[in-house]
C-alpha cells in the first residue's frame, strides 16, 4: 500500500529500510523523548520485522516516509496495534511517527501523518486512533493538536508517565 503526497513516497517498511532504520535510531533528537537511549542493531532489527509483520497480519502498520525526488527515507508513520505494556492500556488503535533530525520543522512530518490518517479514515474505517507522547516533547504534540488527536488521560509507560491523545474519524 504505497501513498504519495506532493512530496512524499509512503512505502511500507520491508528489510530494505533496515540501515536507513540504524541511522534513524541513533539520533539524539529521535530517540530522546521515545527510549531515551539509541536503538542497537538487534533491536532495531526486531522492531523493524514487528513493522512488516504488522502488514503482514493486519494489512496496515508503518510506512518508510521518502522523498518523492530522491527516495531518500526520511521518517516513519503509521497506524499500528503493538499490545503495549501500558497502563492503563490504549483502546484504539495507535497512530505513531519519528522524522531524521534533519528534516524537522519543515512540514514533512504533518504531509506524512495527514496522508496516514487520511488513509485509516478511509480505506481502514477506523473510527478513533489513540497515540502516546511524553509532555516534554512540544514538537510531536503540537503536531498531534494539529492532525486532530485531543488530550484523553495520562498513563504510565515503561515507568514514565506519557499523555495519552485520542483522534476521531472526522
Amino acid at each position: 500500500m504505497f501513498i504519495e503526497t506532493e512530496r512524499l513516497v509512503l512505502k511500507p517498511l520491508a528489510a530494505t529500510d533496515y540501515e536507513a532504520q540504524c541511522a534513524l535510531w541513533r539520533q539524539p533528537d529521535v530517540y530522546r523523548y521515545i527510549t531515551g537511549k539509541p536503538m542497537d542493531r538487534e533491536t532495531v532489527w526486531l522492531r523493524l520485522l514487528r513493522d512488516i509483520g504488522h502488514w503482514q497480519v493486519f494489512g496496515f502498520g508503518n510506512w518508510s516516509v521518502r522523498l518523492k525526488d530522491t527516495d531518500q527515507h526520511i521518517g516513519v508513520v503509521g497506524v499500528f496495534d503493538y499490545k503495549r505494556a501500558i497502563a492503563p492500556p490504549l483502546e484504539a488503535p495507535e497512530s505513531g511517527w519519528v522524522f531524521d533530525a534533519g528534516f524537522h520543522g519543515k512540514g514533512y512530518a504533518s504531509e506524512a501523518l495527514s496522508a496516514a490518517l487520511n488513509h485509516a479514515d478511509t480505506a481502514l474505517n477506523m473510527p478513533r486512533l489513540q497515540c502516546m507522547i511524553s509532555y516534554e516533547n512540544d514538537a510531536s504534540l503540537k503536531l498531534a493538536l494539529k492532525c486532530g488527536f485531543r488530550p484523553l488521560r495520562e498513563s504510565v509507560f515503561h515507568g514514565e508517565t506519557i499523555g495519552v491523545l485520542e483522534r476521531h474519524r472526522p
